[in-house]
Parts: C-alpha cells; sequence; structure tokens
C-alpha cells in the first residue's frame, strides 16, 4: 500500500527471493532499477543465482558515479571537477559558490542511468527547484536521491564502449559506439 508503481522493481529483497523460489538459476537485471545496485548483486549472489552483469565490487564501485570519477581521477584520468553525491539543494548551492562552477551546470543522479535525474540549469536561479526535482526522480527511479553536479558541455560527444566478459577472465571490447544524439539524456542511437 502506498508505493509507488516502480516500487517492486526496487526491492532488490523481493525479487531474488521470488527468483530464488521459482528456480531460476540466473537474473539478468535489465538497465536501470536494479542494474547498478550491488545490495541485489550479493542477494542473488547468496541465493545461488548467477547475475548475469558485474560483481557486486564493481557495481559498488562503478554503479555510483562520484566513487567512479574519483577512481578515473586517482588512475590519472581527466575528469570535469564536480561535487560529490548531495542531499539538498543548499548543499549544491555551497559546492557551486564555493568552487567557483560557471553556468550552465549538469545535474545528475549519482546512481542509475538513462538520463533519469538529470537537467542542465542555466542560472543560478533555477539550482533550487531542478534539485529537488532530479532527486525526486532519482529516487524514485533508483531508490537513491543523491545528485552530483558539474560542468556542463554543450557540445561534448558522448561515446560508450561495451565490454563483455565472463568468470573466467576472458573479455572482449566491442565496436565503439557514439550515443551523442539522444533527446532528454536519452540515447537515440
Amino acid at each position: 500500500r502506498g508505493a509507488t508503481p516502480v516500487a517492486p522493481y526496487l526491492d532488490a529483497a523481493v525479487v531474488a527471493d521470488i527468483a530464488a523460489k521459482e528456480g531460476c538459476d540466473a537474473v539478468h537485471p535489465g538497465y536501470g532499477f536494479l542494474s547498478e545496485n550491488d545490495n541485489f548483486a550479493k542477494l542473488c549472489e547468496e541465493k545461488g543465482l548467477t547475475f548475469v552483469g558485474p560483481a557486486p565490487a564493481t557495481i559498488d564501485l562503478f554503479g555510483d558515479k562520484t566513487k567512479a570519477k574519483a577512481c578515473a581521477a586517482e588512475a590519472g584520468l581527466p575528469i570535469l571537477e564536480s561535487s560529490p553525491g548531495l542531499t539538498s539543494a543548499a548543499a549544491a548551492e555551497a559546492f557551486v559558490s564555493q568552487a567557483g562552477l560557471k553556468f550552465p551546470l549538469l545535474l545528475k543522479a549519482s546512481f542509475g542511468g538513462g538520463g533519469r535525474g538529470q537537467a542542465v540549469v542555466d542560472r543560478p536561479e533555477g539550482l533550487s527547484e531542478a534539485f529537488a526535482k532530479c532527486s525526486k526522480e532519482a529516487e524514485l527511479s533508483f531508490g537513491r536521491p543523491e545528485v552530483f553536479v558539474e560542468r556542463f558541455l554543450p557540445r561534448a560527444r558522448h561515446i560508450e564502449v561495451q565490454i563483455v566478459g565472463d568468470q573466467h577472465g576472458c573479455a572482449v571490447a566491442l565496436n565503439g559506439r557514439d550515443c551523442s544524439t539522444q533527446r532528454r539524456f536519452q540515447k537515440i542511437f
């Protein structure tokens, strides 16, 4: 009662229990919802289910975009300056002021993906409202309200390389793809 329509898709314990009770061998989480939830991957393992996806430790690192960015910076890769995951507009405003970031800015859900919990903010007056909207959407979509702030790059290219591997250490990089054509932060091609 009182749950949102997506709440069942975010209930890791119930989904793992159903899969185990129904005799499934494996769980493929799809995208969004529980696909980047390390706790769900751990629950699957505990119930003897193969989680079709990264190991829980990998999801813990890369499922949180702020942790992933810190890992990239530690490896010497160039990254945009950004905040940690924040839970209030006041904290976002304080970070922007302290870091001296210039508008436009990008607000982005710290967890999840698919363009959910994301907005471009053109002026300081719009930051508080946009933050509240992004945080709410992130919480409803991924069960986590944290949002981070970074500089918006209007003409950046979005290139992805898919890497597929197995539990035996075999891995292959698939062709790169240009995901720059987007509508509402959702890839079209």
